[in-house]
């Protein structure tokens, strides 16, 4: 079963098809998976192989060209006929000789008359080599390439309903798993168990959703590293006195809602206890500001106006718009909450909102997923916006926890 209607489907292909005409694509070529997805419902871990959809502004539908084994795959997840779901054999696959399946892709295109038109590629893509691109380029050397990145994340930008549903059930999990996740933080237990625990929340999801794999993992830096904010965990046993940043996204039918937050292990340091009240002012002061028609720079300037007044700076972005996503990452690639990015907000974008101070031997991250309504602004989770303490416990006689 599709998660969307067939027509929500059929409005993305309209509305991609008016930015190709807008930037004289006959032809694009989307090799994200998020796109793939996005504009077919192609749903499968086959992404390490190279596969690709093609949206020809005068057909119908688009196409999917994949290897053999996935075929099947398409058919299930997609809403397109099957003699439109196009399958390279085996041989092209990681091959010893020098086949690849950019050739096969290629000589298709030109077997179906499109060799000679304006091709836009995903040139800024994880899994568009090199070269890929220069083996389509032999296949068809009388088409005209042209740079036809991020055309689908900027229609991506606004969510309809449904998406907003999806995010929503995101958020439950979200909520269920940082809950779960910072109680199993806790002095002497390893880093790796907290993941696993989180891991667990994630999958497996609530009553009414389950969930799906994140398109990051769990990101955990612990003690001194803290300041370091893209670790993961290891298998070191939290301390007495380590603070630790959980960054976490719960995920449904591949839409994601983000959440960070930084617990104590025992009493916070004194650098902890002063910048969290200061990092939850800069987030109010942002969803103050945040609604339709201010732009993604006037959300900076919220933030770094109250950090100034404290004497601090962030040289990261704030945040990024988020939503539908695979592996290695959740965001959209498109707009930025950073000085000089004048995204204008419209109702129903949704942002990762980051407001993290990272420095050499420690850093704060609380972040919030927010949606823009025709009001302001509102997040999708409901946990406490706070440094978070785990006081030291001791077990009673029935493994209850006692204070």
């Amino acid at each position: 079963m599709l998660p969307f209607d067939l027509t929500e489907y059929q409005e993305r292909l309209l509305q991609t098809k008016e930015r190709m005409a807008e930037r004289n694509i006959d032809v694009l070529l989307l090799t994200d998976p998020s796109n793939m997805n996005y504009i077919t419902g192609y749903d499968a871990w086959s992404f390490y192989v190279h596969q690709m959809v093609a949206i020809i502004i005068d057909e119908p539908q688009p196409l999917w060209f994949g290897r053999y084994q996935d075929a099947n795959g398409a058919k299930l997840t997609t809403w397109v006929y099957d003699e439109n779901i196009i399958a390279y054999p085996d041989f092209y696959v990681h091959a010893a000789t020098d086949d690849h399946p950019m050739d096969f892709i290629g000589e298709i295109l030109q077997q179906i008359g499109q060799g000679t038109r304006r091709l836009g590629v995903e040139m800024d893509n994880y899994y568009f080599s090199a070269k890929a691109f220069a083996r389509l380029q032999r296949a068809l050397p009388n088409a005209t390439f042209v740079d036809g990145d991020l055309l689908v994340n900027r229609v991506r930008l606004i969510k309809s309903p449904t998406e907003l549903s999806y995010m929503q059930k995101a958020a439950t999990i979200a909520d269920k798993a940082m809950h779960h996740g910072l109680e199993a933080i806790r002095a002497n237990v390893r880093e790796c168990d907290a993941a696993a625990a989180i891991f667990y929340h994630l999958v497996s999801g609530t009553e009414e959703s389950g969930g799906d794999y994140p398109s990051i993992v769990p990101l955990m830096p612990a003690g001194s590293n803290t300041g370091i904010p893209h670790l993961t965990w290891s298998e070191r046993k939290f301390q007495e006195g380590d603070s630790v940043i959980v960054e976490l996204a719960g995920c449904y039918k591949r839409y994601h809602v983000p959440l960070a937050r930084t617990v104590s292990i025992g009493q916070p340091n004194d650098a902890l206890l002063k910048l969290a009240p200061i990092v939850t002012e800069g987030i109010e002061a942002v969803l103050q500001k945040a609604k339709p028609g201010v732009t993604c720079s006037d959300l900076e300037a919220a933030w770094r106006n109250v950090i100034a007044r404290y004497g601090l700076e962030k040289e990261a972005r704030l945040g990024y718009s988020v939503g539908l996503g695979y592996p290695p990452d959740w965001g959209e690639h498109t707009a930025s909450i950073r000085k000089g990015d004048n995204t204008v907000l419209e109702p129903n974008m949704t942002f990762h909102l980051i407001p993290a101070l990272w420095y050499d031997n420690f850093g704060i991250e609380i972040s919030e997923t927010i949606r823009i309504t025709e009001a302001g602004a509102a997040t999708f989770t409901n946990y406490p916006r706070e440094l978070i303490v785990q006081h030291p416990f001791l077990l009673n006689q029935h493994g209850g926890e006692i204070s």
